[in-house]
């Protein structure tokens, strides 16, 4: 089991990100809470990993923290939450945000989040509450670097509008969503950060 990687960031298109470990790529998929915090291309980076084996398909999940990861693979336990819907969770709220819904019973913020119903937060409330209350999932954030700072893509509204679409947003409403924000000189990252703040307000 893979459970943590160091190498050199060579593409980053949320949610996939290739990392270049010892002249072997690995493609990785990560919430959006982790692409905050990724250097620029380039340049190295270590993360956590979970890795899930199916028989189909092996695929490998990065986490800028190890609180974030521990988050990632509570989700996984809970009934009718896979690792699509778990990355949307991560990428619509940090861990913090998530822990402090829970403990509130806030189900109408976890049901704005793109893929949840009204069943699926209550589940999240039920299923949840007992485990983060054993674990230090819901103190702040300490990320071992800064958002990054990589400048912005050829189309950066193009490349967030499909982040929205992998996240779980119809194409329809990912580009509702995208064009209702002022995108001019941002990068893909902060443009898919401000939509889905909004989509939680």
């Amino acid at each position: 089991m893979i459970g943590w990687v160091h190498g050199r960031l060579l593409a980053k298109h949320p949610p996939q990100l290739l990392l270049d470990v010892r002249g072997v790529g690995y493609e990785m998929e990560a919430p959006m809470t982790t692409f905050y915090t990724l250097p620029e291309v380039g340049e190295e980076v270590s993360l956590f990993a979970h890795q899930l084996v199916r028989e189909a398909a092996e695929q490998l999940y990065a986490f800028a923290t190890e609180r974030e990861r521990d988050l990632f693979r509570m989700l996984l336990r809970v009934n009718g939450v896979g690792a699509k819907l778990a990355l949307t969770i991560l990428s619509g709220m940090d861990a913090a945000a998530f822990a402090r819904c829970v403990s509130e019973g806030d189900t109408a913020s976890l049901a704005k989040l793109p893929g949840i119903g009204r069943k699926t937060a209550e589940r999240l409330v039920v299923e949840m509450r007992d485990r983060l209350d054993h674990t230090p999932i819901a103190a702040p954030a300490n990320h071992p670097s800064g958002p990054g700072t990589l400048g912005p893509p050829a189309d950066p509204v193009r490349e967030a509008v499909g982040a929205l679409i992998s996240l779980g947003l119809k194409p329809q409403e990912a580009s509702r969503q995208v064009q209702a924000i002022s995108c001019e000189g941002l990068a893909c990252e902060e443009i898919v950060r401000r939509a889905l703040q909004t989509l939680v307000r």
